[in-house]
């Protein structure tokens, strides 16, 4: 794996950790960020050992307490589209195919937020706080705030986050279902692990057609959501992990999945 400079990543079995490590600006995002993330993300693509990976910050003070304000200072619209609609780590999470588990430590504030919002789960500590506070620097939500928190938490919700900037706590995200499972900070890392330890052990070919499916169902109609559903349904029956599944079933034995 190649090393990076704000970047940390290891293993754990067949789970990934990617660690953002800017600690001395409690994990902001900036442009080296970014490019380095989704350098990493490209490696962990293209490895076979690697079934689930979990994104988190360095420190129990923040997971990401947002993008790095000192590089807004001076972009014009243009720069500034440009930089968004190249590769981020936002969209490069959202279309990576093994799942990802955000593992949320403290502060989750805009970027964050948003980091956070494009992975397919999130899990966090019971000190966690999440806010898109953009509108406080007379700006908007730009790496996703406001469409993948309005289809994950319902419009209602999403708008009053993005209106007032307020902070919410991890009970609140919790019961707005902006996160799957608070746990103590003590055992955060100790329970997401399992989480994904769980997930890699089920088949990677149906769990990369999981998260296509899943993702679709909110960017289409109903009508044609199904129809992606059956066909990813019988791609399944392609692979060798499902006769490997059907069989161990039937034989009362654990599944043994090599992602064929």
């Amino acid at each position: 794996m190649t090393e990076f400079e704000t970047i940390k990543v290891e293993r754990v079995d067949r789970v990934a950790i990617l660690t953002i490590n800017r600690p001395e600006k409690l994990n902001a995002l900036n442009s080296t960020v970014h490019r380095e993330g989704v350098a990493a993300l490209d490696e962990l693509r293209e490895d076979d050992s690697v079934r689930v990976v979990v994104i988190t910050g360095t420190g129990e003070k923040a997971f990401i307490a947002g993008a790095d304000i000192s590089e807004f200072e001076g972009k014009t619209p243009v720069t500034q589209r440009a930089t968004f609609h190249q590769r981020t780590l936002f969209n490069s999470i959202d279309v990576f195919p093994k799942p990802v588990i955000a593992m949320v430590n403290g502060f989750c504030l805009g970027g964050g937020n948003e980091l956070a919002l494009a992975c397919d789960l999130r899990v966090c500590s019971d000190n966690a706080r999440f806010s898109q506070p953009e509108i406080n620097l007379g700006i908007i939500p730009g790496g996703g705030g406001t469409q993948r928190l309005t289809r994950l938490i319902g419009e209602g919700r999403s708008m009053e986050i993005c209106l007032t900037g307020d902070m919410i706590d991890a009970e609140t995200a919790y019961r707005f279902g902006l996160v799957n499972h608070v746990h103590p900070a003590g055992e955060l890392r100790e329970k997401t692990l399992e989480l994904a330890a769980k997930i890699a052990d089920k088949a990677p070919i149906a769990l990369q057609l999981v998260k296509e499916a899943v993702k679709f169902a909110s960017r289409s109609n109903l009508d044609e959501g199904l129809r992606r559903e059956v066909d990813l349904f019988a791609v399944c029956f392609s692979t060798e992990d499902k006769v490997e599944g059907v069989s161990a079933f039937l034989e009362k034995r654990k599944p043994e999945f090599k992602g064929k």
